[in-house]
């Protein structure tokens, strides 16, 4: 347990073994991530590159392998290839360090933006009888359903209808309460009414008696109304009842 603590943190472990056998923290130069591995002393070096192969990802002739201490410290240089691990001053918590000669680069095989990605052109994609869209098409799912993206469109044209509506009725200077599903209803002046850059639709600019909004009246650098922030917001027309609603007394004026 010593030992394994001694490797830090990041590591995996394969378990202990057999007699014969050492446990050792396997890095590479192509990688900065190691694992904890088991492998038998009686191993030559040829054979326990073979086995490093699939660990590390370097082909066992470019390796080269480097015996380390717990502290990182260089204890020996695996080689020749036919001589056996167990000729090294190999322990539990040695680190063994695969060097890749090939001229890897570290990170090399972690980095996917790297990698070369095919990208099919659309019409491509398109005519492909496979692919996601094709079973969308053939099941007329999604956006390839023509009566309900009609009738979404038909809802949509409604709704903004709706704002408009409600919005006419609305001017600054109106006091108002506000009525977002979920949160306090919160009372203020209307100090903007219309369309606006950030979003679709009619909005209506509040500037609340208390500092529960999100900005100063303006948004996307284009100043709508002016207020100190946080005390301006915008909401739907839906969310805004207009009427006789004073500032509500909060007594801190009170002796």
């Amino acid at each position: 347990m010593k030992a394994m603590a001694e490797l830090g943190p990041g590591l995996s472990s394969t378990g202990s073994g057999p007699p014969g056998s050492v446990s050792l923290a396997v890095s590479s130069s192509l990688s900065a991530f190691s694992s904890l591995r088991r492998y038998g002393t009686e191993l030559s070096i040829g054979e326990l590159k073979r086995k490093l192969e699939l660990v590390v990802g370097v082909a066992a002739p470019w390796m080269e392998l480097e015996l380390r201490g717990a502290g990182g410290e260089l204890l020996a240089r695996l080689e020749p290839d036919d001589a056996l691990l167990g000729a090294f001053p190999v322990s539990d918590g040695c680190g063994l360090h695969v060097i890749d000669r090939s001229g890897g680069r570290m990170g090399q095989f972690e980095d996917v933006s790297q990698v070369p990605k095919y990208e099919m052109a659309d019409s491509d994609y398109d005519k492909r009888t496979d692919s996601v869209r094709s079973f969308l098409r053939r099941r007329r799912w999604g956006r390839f359903d023509a009566d309900a993206e009609q009738q979404r469109g038909a809802e949509e044209e409604r709704r903004r209808a709706e704002e408009a509506e409600l919005a006419a009725a609305m001017s600054p200077g109106c006091r108002c309460l506000v009525s977002i599903p979920g949160q306090p209803r919160h009372r203020g002046t209307i100090a903007y009414v219309g369309l606006t850059d950030f979003k679709p639709g009619h909005w209506v600019g509040v500037r609340y008696d208390e500092p529960v909004g999100k900005h100063d009246g303006s948004v996307g650098g284009r100043r709508y109304f002016e207020c100190p922030e946080p005390y301006g917001a915008f909401v739907r027309p839906q969310r805004v009842t207009v009427g006789d609603f004073p500032a509500e007394d909060d007594g801190l004026d009170e002796l």
